[in-house]
């Protein structure tokens, strides 16, 4: 299931190349709110920090839209720029929410553990140990966060209890998937941010997650199987016939073909 994760995502980027681009573009521009503004205003510590504060919302409130967005990408459609500001519009409370959870966990990172680790006690060292330790396990069930909304479910505490169901019950799975959107962050940096970038992030993590749901699917028609030996191979007979192969040559000369 992990080759094939790979091999879809790769052929949905590269025939969506453009319109993630542009998504990227989108994000680039937004967050020159609170990267930059921020830095313009040290003077003012507070309304810098105010200034943070609402450009990391409305980038995850992009965030939020353009997932809707990459999920037609991930079920072999496509989507246009009507289809970003519907988007936008249905789900920005959404984006305002994983924002302010974002900004909760950047002070958690940079005042709260810093500020228990200076007391220099054994108490100290286990208030933040624990935080951190609940971060790790926050972002690793959080990282499918716009993907379960976008799938499974439009209720905030919903949301994020089956992102956390998904962890626990797949925790080497989400464990590959953290550490593969690392690796596509650390990629886009030499690229700009325009390929994979933000957009490609989400469109790998709602790919990720949609064929993971094939797991539960055919549990539920199997209910007297082994839960740690799913047959992937059987399960995705469909999404590699849809999926298909293609040479050096499709790729680069696609019109070819």
């Amino acid at each position: 299931m992990i080759g094939f994760l790979i091999k879809k995502n790769f052929f949905d980027l590269w025939d969506n190349l453009f319109r993630v681009a542009l998504l990227n573009l989108g994000f680039i521009a937004s967050m020159a709110i609170p990267v930059f503004l921020p830095t313009l205003l040290a003077g003012v510590p507070v309304l810098g920090l105010g200034v943070l504060f609402i450009g990391i919302l409305w980038c995850f409130v992009y965030l939020s839209a353009a997932a809707l967005c990459v999920k037609s990408i991930s079920d072999y459609g496509a989507f246009g720029f009507a289809d970003f500001f519907a988007s936008l519009k249905i789900i920005w409370p959404l984006g305002l929410i994983a924002g302010a959870l974002v900004f909760v966990c950047y002070l958690l990172i940079t005042m709260v553990i810093p500020f228990y680790l200076a007391m220099n006690s054994m108490v100290g060292l286990l208030l933040a140990a624990v935080i951190f330790w609940t971060l790790v396990v926050g972002a690793l069930s959080l990282q499918f966060f716009f993907a379960v909304r976008s799938r499974l479910d439009t209720k905030i505490t919903k949301i994020i209890k089956k992102c956390f169901i998904i962890f626990f019950d797949n925790p080497g799975f989400a464990l590959f998937v953290f550490l593969s959107t690392i690796l596509m962050l650390a990629i886009s940096v030499f690229l700009a941010f325009l390929f994979p970038g933000p957009a490609g992030i989400l469109l790998y993590q709602d790919e990720a997650l949609r064929l993971r749901l094939f797991k539960y699917d055919w549990l539920e028609a199997n209910p007297e199987a082994n839960r740690k030996q799913i047959p992937w191979d059987a399960i995705l007979i469909d999404e590699r016939e849809r999926t298909g192969t293609r040479s050096l040559k499709s790729f680069i000369f696609p019109w070819k073909d």
